[in-house]
């Protein structure tokens, strides 16, 4: 799974490199009601910015799982902590929590990938404009997304068998 989390952050920082090459010298980045800009970077700041949210933020996610392994268990928030980090399950928990970190860092990779591509779309018009609809559908795509991911964890976690 780490390689196929790696893939998709290679595959992401490309995504926006490539389609930030189309921006205007000055990107409207920041969007108010009805989709209005009201906010503007340099291009090549956007491009690092965007490069670093959507490649660091998610890695830094994914690293929690992993960052789990070498904390003191109390310092870990699962529910049920004891049982499930006690010695004869602590490897498996901890598996299953770098799984689960990677697979939600993977999705939060596509979204915010999704909002850079609204974003360049809303500058290839001008005035810029942020298309709403689609940003709304994006947001409560993830939201269930992370609502379905918390389930699968509490459904994994939230018993002690």
């Amino acid at each position: 799974m780490q390689k196929v989390f790696l893939l998709v952050l290679v595959v992401a920082g490309a995504f926006v490199w490539l389609t930030s090459g189309d921006l205007p010298p000055v990107v409207a980045s920041h969007f108010g009601p009805g989709g209005a800009a009201n906010g503007f970077m340099g291009k090549g700041t956007y491009t690092a910015f965007m490069l670093t949210v959507v490649v660091v933020v998610p890695a830094l996610v994914a690293f929690s799982g992993r960052l789990a392994r070498a904390l003191p268990p109390r310092l870990v928030n699962l529910p049920n902590r004891q049982y499930w980090l006690a010695p004869p399950r602590r490897a498996a928990t901890l598996e299953s929590l770098s799984s689960m970190s990677l697979t939600f860092a993977c999705v939060l990779v596509l979204f915010l990938c999704f909002v850079h591509w609204l974003v360049a779309q809303a500058n290839a018009v001008q005035p810029a404009r942020l298309a709403e609809a689609p940003l709304f559908v994006g947001l409560a795509a993830f939201g269930v997304a992370t609502v379905l991911w918390l389930l699968a964890l509490l459904r994994r976690f939230g018993r002690v068998p």
